[in-house]
């Protein structure tokens, strides 16, 4: 006699060898689950992270010229200090033009329009335009943009 509420359905299944091979290649598969889980989100991150751009943050290079070191962090626009919260980026002539007394500059391929107290008017010190953006999830905003001498 069968148990038949045993057995999952009206008719008693057979049990045998072919069966029990296919039910151990299936619990094989189940402990590599996690860690290939882990490798692939381990994977995604490294492939995401944001490039990271150069910066000081301990200040080895800027022994080399203190006066113009101070000159950038004394740096403001109006938004705010510029080496806050940007790392600057210096900018070819032809990623940047200005028309109708408005600047606007070309990040990661695509132009951006500089707001007006993002400019600083205080005389550029190194002759290269500079921009220092911020990238977030609404996009690139300009913290501080300084033109240079094609001006």
């Amino acid at each position: 006699m069968s148990n038949w509420i045993d057995s999952g359905g009206h008719e008693p299944r057979q049990f045998s060898d072919a069966y029990a091979y296919q039910n151990d290649s299936h619990r094989c598969d189940g402990r590599w689950k996690l860690p290939l889980r882990l490798a692939c989100a381990a994977l995604l991150v490294i492939l995401t992270a944001q490039a990271s751009q150069a910066r000081d943050p301990d200040g080895r290079y800027a022994a080399q010229n203190p006066e113009l070191h101070q000159w950038f962090e004394s740096l403001r626009s109006g938004k705010g200090p510029c080496c806050s919260d940007a790392d600057g980026t210096a900018v070819s002539d032809v990623d940047w033009e200005t028309a109708n007394g408005h600047y606007r500059v070309r990040l990661d391929g695509e132009w951006v329009e500089v707001p007006d107290e993002a400019v600083i008017t205080e005389p550029n010190r190194i002759g290269r335009t500079m921009v220092w953006p911020i990238r977030g999830y609404l996009g690139i905003s300009i913290r501080c943009f300084m033109p240079g001498s094609m001006t």
